[in-house]
């Protein structure tokens, strides 16, 4: 099937920033075919744009979804704070739940220009089962692809770790569900729809043993490694005090760094740290609105990008951003970048390439990311003729400056997940209302 799209504004987010005013996207059985502008390709199908912007679909680099249950909660708080008034509540999470959340978290996210999620599940309580499979089930029936974790904590508050330890597990229990999930879900290869990371929490909540062995399990089966790093401050003092080293230096001490890696945050990196990343080839899941919220501080994503690290967007949890929306965090990535360095630090192109290929690189897809030729079919629709645009003579500045909006169409694979601004292939009220009998349960 040939399908056409022409009659709009294309950003490729290409290595030369190839943009085509009025121009054409065409899409051949789920991969992109072309881009150009004149002359148009014959298809089975044209689709007129009407002037909407079109971009790769955005690619978010971390998350945890089952934090759609616990919106707005610990309002004042640091992250150490914070967690230790959210990790009681979520030893309430079972399969049900988890499959609620999920579908609001991609939800939101497909409805904000999202084609590819990463989830950084880590909470398994004692008995519980079925937490991955639940929102890979979630993600299928939606239509987005999937980079599901099986994240781990085994380092409880009786040990000097932070998480209480009913939601703790020891180290074999956790490589053996890795590695049945591994088998049951996970796909090799360009144009995967799910595949399975990695993950262990964070160096406050998971033993060096854990570290070490996740790191020699995910290399042996290829799979792709990812932890939270350097977040607060106190992270830093923790790790000196636990392990006396920065959370860079304990990374490097385990061998965690390299291309199959990339971290969370990543707030406060040192000079050397930046260097030692874009050496290494790791990673930065760069999450805004979060730092914001929890006053972790300003991540310095302009000298990474300088440094030449990897840097892709995460929107977080919904419990420290409240909000899934990808777009939102290109502009807040753009406006973050500015006010740490001032108003030529970041450019718009720069910020959605952040929310994009970045995104890609990120998670090791070079099939995802820019409309070129070959890649996946996989991009946004933006209608230009609401009032947020109206005046805005480049249409790309207006979208990335006006944001936050909902995507108007949304391809993955060349099957259309959100039309006219809907979900195809769910209703959103009926999410919101099953959500909604869920979260009840984690009210205090």
């Amino acid at each position: 099937m040939r399908r056409l799209y022409a009659g709009g504004w294309i950003v490729t987010c290409d290595d030369a920033g190839t943009e085509h005013a009025s121009g054409w996207l065409l899409v051949d059985d789920g991969v992109i075919g072309a881009t150009g502008a004149g002359d148009e390709p014959e298809a089975d199908e044209r689709i007129d744009l009407g002037g909407a912007v079109v971009t790769p679909g955005l690619v978010n680099t971390h998350h945890h979804l089952y934090q759609t249950l616990t919106r707005a909660r610990a309002q004042d708080a640091d992250l150490f704070t914070w967690l230790r008034e959210l990790y009681p509540v979520w030893t309430a999470i079972d399969a049900e739940a988890e499959y609620a959340a999920a579908r609001t978290g991609l939800a939101e996210l497909a409805l904000s220009g999202c084609t590819t999620v990463f989830d950084h599940h880590y909470v398994f309580p004692r008995g519980r089962t079925g937490l991955v499979e639940a929102e890979v089930q979630a993600a299928r029936e939606l239509g987005v692809r999937i980079v599901a974790s099986r994240g781990s904590m085994d380092l409880g508050e009786s040990g000097g770790g932070l998480p209480p330890d009913e939601l703790v597990e020891d180290v074999d229990t956790v490589l053996a569900d890795t590695e049945r999930l591994m088998a049951e879900l996970h796909e090799p290869g360009p144009g995967a729809r799910a595949q399975i990371a990695v993950a262990p929490c964070s160096p406050f909540s998971v033993s060096k043993r854990l570290m070490t062995e996740s790191a020699t399990f995910a290399r042996q089966h290829g799979l792709p490694l990812h932890t939270h790093l350097a977040e607060t401050v106190e992270e830093e003092a923790y790790c000196m005090e636990l392990y006396g080293a920065t959370p860079v230096e304990y990374l490097t001490d385990l061998d965690w760094l390299g291309p199959d890696v990339w971290c969370a945050h990543c707030v406060h990196l040192s000079a050397d740290d930046t260097t030692d990343f874009a050496n290494s080839l790791t990673g930065v899941a760069h999450c805004p609105t979060s730092n914001l919220r929890l006053g972790a501080g300003f991540a310095p994503v302009r000298e990474y990008l300088d440094a030449g690290v990897r840097v892709g967007l995460g929107v977080d949890g919904s419990a420290s951003n409240e909000r899934g929306d990808l777009l939102g965090e290109v502009k807040q990535a753009l406006l973050m970048a500015r006010g740490r360095g001032g108003p030529r630090a970041m450019t718009v192109r720069e910020a959605l390439s952040l929310g994009t290929r970045g995104g890609a690189a990120v998670l090791g897809r070079d099939d995802l990311g820019s409309l070129e030729p070959g890649k996946r079919a996989d991009f946004a629709v933006w209608r230009t003729d609401g009032l947020e645009l109206g005046g805005a003579d480049d249409p790309v500045a207006g979208l990335v400056l006006s944001a936050p909006h909902r995507v108007d169409r949304l391809v993955v694979e060349g099957d259309e997940v959100v039309r006219g601004g809907a979900l195809v292939s769910a209703d959103e009220s009926e999410i919101a209302s099953a959500h909604r009998v869920q979260a009840r349960r984690f009210t205090s």
